[in-house]
């Protein structure tokens, strides 16, 4: 029998229990999600090493390759919600993955770049599809209540997967073995799929038929139903547009701090960037694991505005005070403040959607990390290139600024007071 589930949930259709969090289903899906993210991982420093490498690209070929990988997540997201709607979120978390093993271990037997190009396409589709999946499963096996604390602890999984990898990916390639690297990476992810054969297909949460959707009580949620509606947005959920942009504002601030970081540390006393990257993933992962219950405490109007000002603090911090404390102090403070990013954000989407459409308002949510990937990659890189990387964390940090006045503004305003007169 399963603590606050019922057996029926490790198959389908079975209602959740209300008071439970961490269940046994809660546990396969987010250990399937490690494993994958250990995949993730490994190509992390893997790939880059493979094309200036073997296949002797140079920059251009390095930005290509980030930028063809969250572009086919990007277009795969919306799709894939509605695959999971409608097949379930087993068979996704599982296609997905060996969707990845498959394009991650062909890449130990090619010597062309092209190829490498259209492999990093379906390691993109797999990734969204194991990570639509499984955090829409996480959502569904959280109380409703508890769903920023559910996603905080599958972050967790998620963030140490991805620190975890490039250590493993490392010590595997040894400057010259690409072929057995690649081939363990893609192990990980069959491992995962293994893993999610365990996992339930759906879950049913009776307390979220009737979802307070914010597109039906939001002030603004007019206008963004009607750009939902519209063109290229007909694949977005309207519930995920305006959480997702402010996703997206945050991720361009920590996007800036792994594009700059590594040669910027060894230009300021530092051997290496290890030690900063360390402390940044150190910092979130001790939050999101012992402070899993503050975003729902804080709510979310009050969580993602310490994420946002502190990570643009930051940026700040490392820009104006270049020296070995300004950048150990910096680091911790973007790990603080990516700790309190995502959960609320994601718990505030999920919320206002019933059952059948959470999916499709997951997928499009957690497309907006990649597109603040891509747009802060795009718009800060020149930016720096003309003013020096030193000046291109304010950029980063305007990102920052811009996704807490959304917040503030648009996404969770303060509720004006009622006040109640005497007869």
């Amino acid at each position: 029998m399963l603590s606050g589930r019922d057996q029926g949930d490790l198959d389908s259709g079975g209602p959740v229990g209300e008071d439970r969090l961490v269940t046994r289903p809660f546990v396969i899906v987010t250990l399937s999600a490690f494993a994958f993210f250990m995949y993730i991982g490994t190509l992390v420093p893997l790939v880059p090493l493979f094309i200036e490498g073997p296949l002797e690209g140079g920059e251009f070929a390095l930005g290509l390759n980030a930028a063809v990988f969250a572009t086919a997540a990007i277009f795969a997201r919306p799709v894939l919600g509605r695959l999971a709607d409608r097949y379930g979120r087993r068979s996704i978390i599982i296609s997905g993955a060996l969707f990845a093993a498959t394009g991650g271990m062909l890449m130990s037997q090619t010597d062309s770049l092209s190829v490498l190009m259209f492999l990093r396409v379906l390691t993109g589709v797999g990734e969204a599809a194991v990570f639509v999946g499984a955090a829409t499963l996480i959502a569904d096996l959280s109380p409703r209540e508890r769903r920023a604390e559910g996603a905080s602890y599958f972050s967790v999984a998620v963030f140490s997967g991805l620190g975890m990898g490039p250590v493993f990916s490392e010590w595997l390639l040894d400057d010259v073995n690409f072929e057995r690297t690649f081939i363990a990476a893609g192990s990980f992810a069959i491992i995962a799929a293994a893993i999610a054969v365990f996992a339930p297909a759906r879950v049913e949460s009776p307390d979220d038929n009737d979802a307070t959707a914010v597109d039906s009580t939001r002030r603004g949620a007019a206008p963004m139903k009607t750009l939902a509606e519209s063109g290229v947005f007909s694949l977005v959920h309207p519930a995920a547009i305006l959480p997702g942009m402010v996703l997206a504002f945050g991720i361009g601030g920590l996007t800036t701090f792994f594009l700059f970081i590594p040669d910027y540390a060894r230009d300021h006393g530092f051997s290496s960037s290890g030690g900063l990257f360390l402390a940044y993933a150190l910092v979130s992962l001790v939050i999101r694991l012992f402070g899993a219950k503050l975003p729902e405490r804080l709510g979310p109007r009050r969580s993602v505005s310490i994420a946002l000002s502190t990570m643009m603090v930051g940026l700040a911090v490392l820009a104006l005070f270049p020296s070995v404390l300004g950048l150990w102090v910096g680091a911790v403070l973007i790990g603080l403040g990516a700790a309190f990013n995502y959960p609320s954000l994601m718990a505030l989407t999920v919320n206002n959607v019933s059952d059948d459409e959470r999916a499709s308002a997951i997928s499009s949510f957690t497309m907006f990390f990649e597109v603040g990937s891509a747009g802060a990659g795009l718009t800060i890189g020149v930016f720096a290139q003309l003013v020096g990387k030193q000046y291109g964390f304010f950029g980063g940090a305007v990102f920052c600024l811009v996704g807490l006045w959304l917040l503030r503004a648009k996404v969770a305003p303060v509720e004006p007071k009622t006040t109640v007169v005497p007869a």
